[in-house]
């Protein structure tokens, strides 16, 4: 065994040194960034790694959950009158616009930020992370516009003039029926981003909107033309004119069989529909049992997750952004600005969230009782809480030396409220936020379990509210599975923010040190 020496010591980490030791350089840790160090103090602790788990997890379910759980078998092999055969792909014919783009952007994105080199200004993981979401947003843009225009196309209230332009985008020659609808919207949007100054540098500007523009495009260009649902594979099968291999849940989330009212969990499909031993239908089991009308609870679980997900993350990121910006002006500024935003802080506080969103569904039609109008409502009445952490973290800043040196030079206002001092202030409201998406996750699974969530879609709380039957038994599976994925959710949020909020208290950190 080779000698010990001061020089080897050098690189190791020691729990408890003396003055002299440290004179010799022996345990001198490499300095860390702050996030790094908040990180690593945050997965220290083995319930904050076993939240992060769950979350991912949960995320990874809600991304894949279209190819995961899916009535629409992969491969689908049809025999024809003249004897031959014929094989498609009905779960690629029937994936929605916003799942492609999920199951080609994300890897893209998580592959380019962990690819990102550790320093170099404007190449940096930050600058990558800021440069993801704005590709985001950019693509939620055009399939927002493309999905009101197609919308708008096909409704008989619609105006004319949307009647009108949902027609002729559709029918344009020029590039086909199914790819002339998204292009004019792609291009617009194209163009709009290249001149937004939402990136440092043009170079990435342009490349960001180009990428954003073209995996949405081509998505919604490709789905344009939505064909018509159907689910008669079953009865297909049975008949011997086709044979279908599903995915792993074969099972779609509005999938239903009236015969199969809430039945238990390990339920056989071929059983409970009474076929016979020979028929040619696949065996199938329900794992975690059928609702109250006949759907598969485990697939609905599974797509529940995205509603969860998104409603969490997108509205806190909306109430962020307000919040964020008036809380910087309040605090920047102070006197008469902070005292007339102040007042309207007060007044967005006193409204009640959930009998705001309780009256928005009663009174919106049911095609406007959407996912984007809940994460929109839940977003601008949410936003106090990280105004006011604004307001207090920048009253304290603007007296400092960097902030009266960035006024000295005559930098502009936007530079330095959101160059310079944002970055100092807002990390009370990056760990309020964690607590802001279990409190949006709780809010939609109450307004689903009364009935007034997104309509035709799936939810951890509309499957609680079918537990209880009309003649009043109890089904335990429809209140354990979905209650223990809401606890568990809830949980995990709140769990890391406050490992984040106790890795980032300045005393805690003082006492570490």
């Amino acid at each position: 065994m080779p000698p010990t020496t001061p020089q080897s010591l050098r690189t190791q980490s020691a729990e408890a040194v003396t003055g002299v030791q440290l004179m010799q350089g022996i345990g001198i840790m490499e300095a860390k960034g702050f996030w790094a160090d908040a990180w690593s103090q945050v997965l220290k602790r083995k319930m904050a790694v076993a939240a992060l788990i769950w979350l991912g997890f949960l995320a990874a379910l809600a991304l894949l959950a279209p190819f995961l759980a899916s009535g629409h078998p992969i491969t689908l092999t049809e025999r024809l009158a003249d004897g031959s055969t014929r094989v498609s792909h009905p779960i690629l014919e029937y994936i929605k616009s916003t799942d492609m783009i999920l199951v080609i952007g994300v890897p893209i994105a998580i592959i380019y930020i962990l690819l990102a080199p550790k320093s170099g200004r404007g190449s940096g993981r930050a600058a990558r992370i800021g440069a993801c979401i704005v590709g985001a947003l950019l693509t939620l843009a055009i399939v927002v516009i493309c999905n009101v225009i197609q919308g708008a196309g096909s409704g008989r209230d619609a105006p004319a003039w949307a009647k009108s332009l949902g027609h002729r985008l559709g029918e344009v020659k020029y590039f086909g029926p199914v790819v002339s609808g998204a292009l004019y919207v792609t291009l617009g949007v194209f163009l709009v981003g290249c001149f937004l100054p939402f990136l440092p540098h043009l170079r990435t500007r342009i490349l960001v909107t180009l990428i954003a523009c073209l995996l949405a495009g081509s998505a919604t260009s490709f789905k344009w033309v939505r064909p018509l649902e159907r689910f008669d594979y079953t009865q297909r099968e049975a008949s011997g004119e086709a044979t279908a291999t599903y995915t792993l849940v074969p099972w779609s989330p509005n999938q239903r069989f009236s015969e199969l009212d809430r039945q238990p969990p390990l339920t056989s499909f071929k059983d409970a529909m009474k076929f016979p031993t020979d028929s040619p239908v696949k065996p199938r089991t329900f794992v975690l049992g059928t609702d109250g009308l006949g759907q598969d609870v485990l697939s609905q679980m599974m797509h529940a997750a995205r509603l969860s997900i998104s409603i969490g993350i997108v509205s806190t990121g909306i109430a962020v952004l307000i919040g964020v910006t008036l809380g910087a002006l309040m605090g920047y500024f102070g006197g008469f600005v902070d005292l007339l935003l102040f007042r309207v802080v007060e007044i967005f506080m006193a409204v009640p969230l959930l009998f705001l969103l309780i009256v928005a569904a009663a009174v919106l039609p049911p095609e406007m009782r959407s996912t984007y109008v809940m994460m929109a409502i839940i977003g601008c009445f949410t936003w106090t809480g990280a105004a006011r952490f604004t307001r207090a973290e920048f009253m304290k800043l603007r007296s400092q030396d960097f902030v009266q040196s960035a006024r000295a030079v005559g930098l502009p206002l936007r530079a330095i409220l959101f160059k310079h001092m944002l970055p100092n202030g807002v990390t009370p409201v990056l760990v309020d936020a964690s607590f802001s998406i279990a409190a949006a996750i709780t809010i939609e699974a109450t307004l689903s379990f009364l009935g007034l969530g997104p309509a035709d879609q799936a939810s951890w709380g509309k499957l609680l509210s079918s537990a209880q039957t009309s003649e009043g038994l109890f089904k335990w599976w429809l209140a354990v599975f979905p209650g223990l994925a809401i606890f568990l959710s809830v949980l995990s949020y709140n769990i890391v923010g406050e490992a984040l909020r106790d890795a980032i208290d300045p005393k805690l950190k003082k006492a570490r040190v």
